[in-house]
């Protein structure tokens, strides 16, 4: 881990150790790959800490079984590390078509209900709320309402959403913002998502 002196030292109040623990909200956002991807990394370190995690899927279809979600299952199972507990929102949203969505608006915001459930009880340390940003950008879940609750939620609790064209007002709110651009990508020359790579 690099050490080094930070350029400013908030006037908050918090020693160092306080402002080093404090709970984050990270947003990793843009057109480039790798937005989920990262996210799961970050659960992989927080189930080695011993973590309690909650991923909750938002537009991914519940039948397509990611590869980060069977890993984390299993890891999760194996009493070594912090739980796993894995949520699916809805039946998924197609790239190409989107028909039908009004079910997908209910589910999202169902599973926005329950992580704010979750966010009162306190029941994870670490959420990952996969394709959250898109619920946000298209309206149907109040973007003034996630950054209220954000702000407010009691005790530890670390947020990662990720998506496309996250809100403004939830990136003022984030800690830790990456905005991933695509420089290149396979799909541009025609070829198709592979197993290992994309799933």
């Amino acid at each position: 881990m690099p050490q080094g002196q930070p350029s400013v030292v908030p006037d908050d109040g918090l020693t160092t150790r306080q402002r080093r623990n404090r709970p984050l909200v990270v947003v990793h956002t843009g057109i480039g790959k790798g937005k989920s991807t990262a996210a799961f990394g970050l659960a992989l370190r927080a189930w080695n800490q011993g973590w309690p995690i909650g991923v909750f899927q938002f537009v991914k279809s519940a039948k397509w079984k990611v590869g980060e979600e069977n890993a984390l299952r299993v890891l999760g199972a194996s009493g070594e590390g912090g739980s796993v507990d894995w949520h699916k929102m809805g039946e998924g949203w197609s790239w190409v078509q989107r028909d039908a969505q009004m079910d997908n608006e209910d589910k999202a915001r169902e599973g926005w209900e329950q992580v704010k459930r979750d966010l009162a009880a306190e029941t994870y340390k670490l959420y990952v709320l996969d394709e959250f940003a898109y619920p946000m950008h298209w309206g149907w879940v109040d973007t003034d309402e996630v950054v209220d609750v954000l702000r407010h939620r009691p005790g530890t609790q670390h947020v990662v959403i990720t998506g496309r064209n996250a809100p403004e007002k939830l990136v003022d709110v984030a800690d830790l913002v990456t905005d991933m651009s695509k420089v290149k990508h396979p799909m541009d020359a025609g070829q198709k998502g592979q197993r290992g790579i994309e799933w």
